[in-house]
């Protein structure tokens, strides 16, 4: 056998010829599955894509790197259910390009953040974390109450993540501005965005309802975390897709 291996390095043509086939295997064994995920990954009722706020704010998220010390998945142990929740299903990443799944987790993990602070200590927490929490090692990010949310061409972005996937509707992406300016608006009527977008937080978010802040985006973004899906209803079989 190691002669026959032998003979294989020194060959360069045999050796180009079987690595071929060898690539070949390997790449379709990673391509494949991601042409079953809409077959493999069950719909669970409540997983919607993100308002165009929500995704404003995920954007920042992203941006500032949040998902290198917080990551986004609960694993299926008991300790993790216990702290954090009910663990993570797959339904609830599908809309995310690319997923905050993270790999670390200096701070802890996000998944069922939404609704469990209200807006204010969010934004306090944000403003100056070792003020809620003494030790903490985040960094401030006040600035974001200050910068405007600068997010062009809302309907635009929709219509990227629908050509990748995402379901938004042509309502959803003809009414995207007004959606991101509506959520954050404590004075407008928000019944047609709430249809549109069940369980979505509106309201003003950084604590000044006369402009709009990247502070109000990522805020929006947190207090939607782990909140669509209600796990009380899901059966057994839910939970193991």
């Amino acid at each position: 056998m190691g002669f026959k291996h032998e003979v294989i390095e020194k060959n360069a043509l045999l050796l180009s010829v079987l690595i071929l086939p060898t690539v070949a295997i390997g790449g379709l064994v990673e391509i494949v599955p991601l042409f079953t995920v809409e077959t493999t990954i069950e719909k669970v009722e409540g997983v919607r894509p993100y308002t165009p706020l929500e995704l404003a704010g995920r954007n920042v998220y992203v941006r500032e790197g949040c998902y290198l010390c917080h990551s986004q998945q609960i694993r299926p142990f008991r300790d993790e259910v216990e702290r954090y929740g009910p663990y993570s299903i797959a339904a609830e990443s599908k809309y995310d390009k690319p997923f905050q799944w993270g790999s670390k987790r200096t701070g802890p993990d996000l998944a069922r953040v939404g609704g469990k602070y209200s807006n204010a200590w969010h934004v306090a927490h944000l403003e100056n974390p070792q003020a809620i929490v003494p030790g903490s090692v985040m960094p401030a990010y006040a600035f974001l109450a200050q910068r405007e949310l600068k997010f062009v061409d809302p309907a635009g972005h929709l219509t990227a993540n629908k050509r990748v996937g995402v379901p938004y509707t042509e309502e959803q992406i003809a009414q995207a501005e007004k959606d991101l300016r509506d959520q954050a608006n404590p004075d407008a009527d928000t019944a047609a965005l709430l249809k549109r977008y069940p369980k979505a937080v509106t309201g003003d978010f950084d604590g000044d309802p006369a402009k709009l802040t990247e502070m109000d985006a990522l805020v929006a973004y947190l207090q939607m975390l782990g909140t669509l899906v209600d796990f009380n209803a899901l059966t057994l079989k839910d939970l193991q897709q």
